[in-house]
């Protein structure tokens, strides 16, 4: 019951001061616009900036003391600068400086052909090492598309030489002595029109000889260890390969005299040959003993297998037994 009258008590309280509390509120909200002025009663006019009223308007008497800026930045002392690094010339310059004064004289023709040890070989009419003009990995030598107009010396420890894409137009006797471990010697596509004595023969390690794409008219004298023998695409004829040039050429395996102007076929072929190639040349007629022996029907030669004699004025049907000992027929015309 008291709890009852307490609750009756405080709500008509609460009644009485509310009209109060919004009026002192909204005397305070009076009272502030009042305070405030409007845009109306601004006068901007005055302050309108112009070069006649700049002067007026802002005082940069004491803009310095507004913004010191000397405690703002730290103090750069300035130095004597350092002496130039060494090696670089002065005043600097991108342009190269050589090293050393080039030679006032050719070297001489016995110094250009003499084969030092290693790679200090000079290249004849540059004065140059070889392995700086050519590059040099090892045993191997690549010397392809570098404008060469003979053989260069070569490093005495050179197994493979690549000179391909060149303007060489001779082998003389002098370009390969000493290559004791000359294995392959690649000249596709030179000049090469003569090919002196004894400049190959005397090469006691040389197994392959690449010599397409020249001007030959004969064949060199070849070392007995030679293995492939690839000389297309010049102009070799019959007269060119001295009598029995490959009898002894026992380990002669590869025979590649395509696109020559050959009128026969070279005889005696090495009993272990494996592949001839002679399609494109003049050849017109073949002896019945050129592969295999007219005396001794039993005989097989069983390592060649690759015979081309295609694009030659000669018909195979007419010679039947010059190929019966052979394990497949020549390739060519049979009509």
């Amino acid at each position: 019951m008291q709890t009852a009258a307490l609750m009756t008590a405080i709500s008509a309280l609460t009644f009485a001061l509310a009209p109060a509390a919004l009026s002192k509120e909204d005397e305070m909200k009076k009272k502030l616009k009042t305070d405030i002025p409007s845009y109306d009663n601004l006068d901007l006019d005055s302050d309108d900036i112009s070069l006649d009223n700049y002067g007026e308007i802002i005082d940069l008497s004491n803009y310095e003391d507004i913004y010191d800026y000397e405690d703002l930045a730290s103090k750069i002392e300035v130095d004597t600068l350092p002496p130039p690094t060494r090696g670089f010339p002065q005043p600097f310059s991108t342009t190269a400086v050589p090293t050393e004064a080039p030679p006032t004289k050719p070297p001489s023709s016995t110094a250009l052909q003499t084969k030092g040890p290693g790679l200090f070989g000079l290249i004849t009419n540059q004065g140059l090492p070889t392995c700086l003009v050519c590059v040099c990995i090892r045993t191997s030598v690549y010397c392809d598309d570098t404008d060469l107009e003979h053989i260069p010396p070569l490093p005495l420890e050179t197994v493979y030489f690549y000179a391909r894409f060149n303007r060489i137009h001779r082998i003389q006797a002098s370009d390969f002595t000493g290559l004791t471990k000359l294995k392959r010697i690649d000249l596709t596509n030179n000049f090469i029109s003569w090919v002196d004595e004894d400049s190959l023969r005397l090469l006691p390690s040389l197994q392959e000889l690449t010599l397409p794409e020249n001007k030959l008219t004969s064949l060199p004298e070849l070392p007995s260890g030679i293995i492939q023998l690839d000389a297309r695409f010049n102009m070799i004829q019959s007269s060119g390969i001295r009598s029995e040039a490959f009898q002894d050429l026992k380990k002669l395996q590869f025979l590649y005299l395509a696109d020559n102007k050959l009128d026969y076929i070279p005889v005696p072929l090495p009993e272990g040959l494996r592949s001839l190639h002679l399609q494109n040349n003049n050849i017109q007629t073949m002896h019945e003993d050129v592969f295999c022996n007219s005396r001794d029907h039993s005989y097989i030669r069983r390592a060649l297998e690759d015979i081309r004699l295609d694009g030659n004025p000669i018909n195979l049907s007419l010679f039947p037994d010059a190929y019966f000992c052979l394990p497949r027929l020549p390739t060519g015309h049979f009509y």
